[in-house]
């Protein structure tokens, strides 16, 4: 049995503590008319200058201006004051909710690449059972966070979905929004939070049911009508989980640009997590093989690990060039302002990610002998995290602050807290039980994987 040690369960507090601290810090630290103004200035001087002259006015013309125009203008400077003051109240949230989306949606694909072994009856990965099945205890932990975040919005407390603004979707209001009226059959309040509900509690319900058939199965020496009871459940689970990935995409990251739309966000958001999910994996069971509680994890498994992250790694580029090219290529305005917001406000980190995502992991993993080395894959899994950090954070800060971001302590803290809370929930889980789940009928497979790969490679040198 493994013993979830001291030091980090220290490490994992700690980290939660200063993550808490900084967040709280972070929604103090409240932005007034005048620290939005004083933003504005800076941002201008920085990025004009003196360039933009003014034109002079004759006597009439500036009398013209005093009496009828300085009006609409102080209105006008005070509205688009009062823009950026929003933006920048937005910002603790924000940096929370890239954080919580992120680890929230590893935890998830995680929970679904188990399912999916579960259902093709792959015999390789048995090993990992408990691995993943430890990791997916963070699931219930930050669904209540979201749940929480998700009444914020509700309630108004927050402000980051902008078509739940008042007289959006009122034809008499200042600030109707045509285009978010059509679309109010399934943008409404009720209603989004209503499937938010359904999405958290049939992740949740599965990931409870199935954990506590695995624990079972070590009981019953490998009873196989539990076994198949725990296949036909990862079966409706996947179902489920397809639809509903899809949707909460739509619901929590494309609804923060109620305008725009892509008929393939859905599986890029799945790319993105699936990559950083299997990551996770790898780098818990490097960890704790090398702590000796998994003795029979072998090179194998970490080796296709990798061949996951890497063909992953292909896939999400393959999604990213798809969405991107064919928005580019058409060029229509309510498509393009999505990346063009991207390219010209984020433009380091929008090309940055592409390098981490795509090039970085192509060239460190293709070679396959570099596959089963745990500190290269340990390497290469901390940049590809980073890497879709930075996807999930360039899908929701342009949308909720704007131009007006920066990489802070709001950001940071967030990431410490859910690293901490991942890092215990993950690892006290995995001392609650057996690591290894000996009751699975395919655990003997598992169990020989490596020599299983060894005689195929001899086979094919044979050949060859």
């Amino acid at each position: 049995m493994y013993q979830f040690s001291g030091k980090l369960k220290m490490l994992s507090l700690a980290l939660m503590v200063i993550g808490v601290l900084g967040i709280g810090y972070s929604f103090m630290s409240t932005k007034t008319l005048e620290d939005a103004k004083a933003v504005i200035a800076a941002t201008h001087n920085d990025n004009h200058g003196n360039a933009h002259a003014t034109k002079e006015l004759t006597r009439k013309e500036h009398n013209d201006a005093k009496q009828d125009g300085h009006t609409v203008v102080n209105n006008h400077d005070n509205e688009h004051a009062e823009h950026v003051l929003h933006q920048l109240q937005n910002r603790p949230w924000a940096a929370v909710y890239v954080a919580l989306l992120f680890f929230l949606g590893i935890t998830l694909l995680v929970l679904a690449f188990y399912a999916i072994q579960r259902v093709a009856q792959a015999g390789w990965s048995i090993v990992l059972f408990r691995v993943m099945e430890a990791i997916t205890a963070n699931l219930h932990y930050v669904s209540a966070i979201m749940l929480v975040f998700l009444i914020t919005a509700f309630l108004h407390i927050n402000h980051l979905f902008p078509w739940m603004a008042e007289g959006v979707v009122d034809p008499n209001a200042d600030n109707f929004d045509p285009i978010i009226y059509g679309k109010k059959i399934w943008m409404n309040t009720p209603g989004w939070l209503i499937r938010s509900i359904i999405y958290l509690a049939g992740w949740n319900l599965y990931r409870f049911i199935i954990r506590k058939g695995s624990i079972k199965e070590d009981t019953t020496n490998g009873d196989k009508k539990l076994h198949k009871r725990n296949y036909n459940i990862s079966v409706a689970f996947l179902v489920f989980f397809m639809i509903s990935e899809s949707m909460m995409s739509w619901d929590w990251i494309m609804g923060l640009d109620p305008h725009w739309f892509s008929t393939l966000f859905g599986w890029y958001v799945l790319s993105t997590f699936m990559v950083s999910a299997i990551t996770v994996i790898a780098m818990v069971a490097i960890y704790l093989r090398a702590k000796g509680v998994l003795p029979m994890v072998n090179d194998s498994h970490i080796h296709d690990l990798t061949k996951y992250m890497f063909g992953f790694s292909v896939f999400w580029t393959y999604l990213w060039f798809s969405q991107f090219m064919l928005i580019w290529y058409a060029d229509m305005p309510e498509e393009t302002v999505y990346f063009a917001m991207r390219f010209n406000e984020y433009n380091t980190l929008f090309l940055s990610m592409l390098v981490l995502n795509f090039v970085f992991p192509i060239l460190l993993l293709i070679n396959s002998d570099f596959k089963s080395i745990p500190w290269f894959v340990i390497i290469g899994g901390v940049v590809i995290l980073i890497g879709h950090y930075i996807d999930v954070f360039i899908m929701i800060m342009p949308a909720t602050v704007g131009a007006y971001w920066s990489f802070g302590l709001p950001e940071i803290s967030a990431i410490f807290f859910f690293l901490g809370l991942f890092i215990y929930a993950t690892f006290s889980a995995f001392a609650k039980t057996s690591p290894i789940a000996s009751g699975n009928p395919y655990l003997k497979e598992s169990e020989l994987f490596h020599y299983y790969n060894i005689e195929h490679k001899e086979e094919n040198d044979s050949h060859h």
